[in-house]
This record gives structure tokens, sequence and C-alpha cells, in this order.
């Protein structure tokens, strides 16, 4: 199931975040399973969901998790929605293993 929550790209890696802003904490709580069996990660931030203020938390605590610079990560799909496609930059290998270990957390 933990594989199927990011695709690797030719650049990098495609991440499925559900994101739940005005939590009371930053957090990545592991892979969930949504009823049509996609995966995605949950993933929670203190940030309002107002001018883009939750995508750019989400980026900053993906960094922060991941342990790579925030200007490789970017909102691609979903920037008003609590389903979002984020697009990671950087070696496919390094960031699927990085991704797995997120996963295990």
């Amino acid at each position: 199931m933990a594989a199927s929550f990011f695709k690797g790209r030719d650049d990098g890696v495609e991440l499925y975040v559900r994101l739940t802003p005005r939590s009371s904490k930053d957090a990545v709580e592991g892979v969930e399973q949504a009823a049509d069996e996609r995966c995605h990660l949950a993933a929670r931030v203190r940030a309002v969901p107002e001018k883009g203020k939750a995508n750019a938390a989400l980026e900053k605590l993906l960094a922060a998790e991941l342990g790579i610079p925030r200007n490789s990560i970017k909102v691609v799909a979903g920037a008003t929605s609590r389903l979002k496609t984020i697009r990671v930059t950087g070696n496919t290998g390094e960031l699927a293993k990085l991704m797995m270990e997120l996963a295990r957390r």
C-alpha cells in the first residue's frame, strides 16, 4: 500500500497528500487509503487555508521531514483542495527511499 502514495518521474517523484489545515500541530501522520482505494500521505498544518498559507506550510513541513531543500518541493495540483499532488525534484531513487521511510513513521 505505501508505495502507491507516490510515483517516480524522470526528475523526482510525485506525492499524493491529504492536507488538514488549522490543526493543533504540524505533522505527517502516515499513509492512508481512501474509499476509492487510492493512497495518500496524511498531513496536518497549523496554517489557515488562505492565500496559499497552508500549501506553503505543507511544503515547509515536507522539506523538514525529508531533509531536503524547500525549493525542491512544490504543490502542482489541488492548490485549493485537501487532496494535493506535490512534485519533489531530485534523484528519483533517493527520493523513493525517503518516501518509503516517511511512510514507515
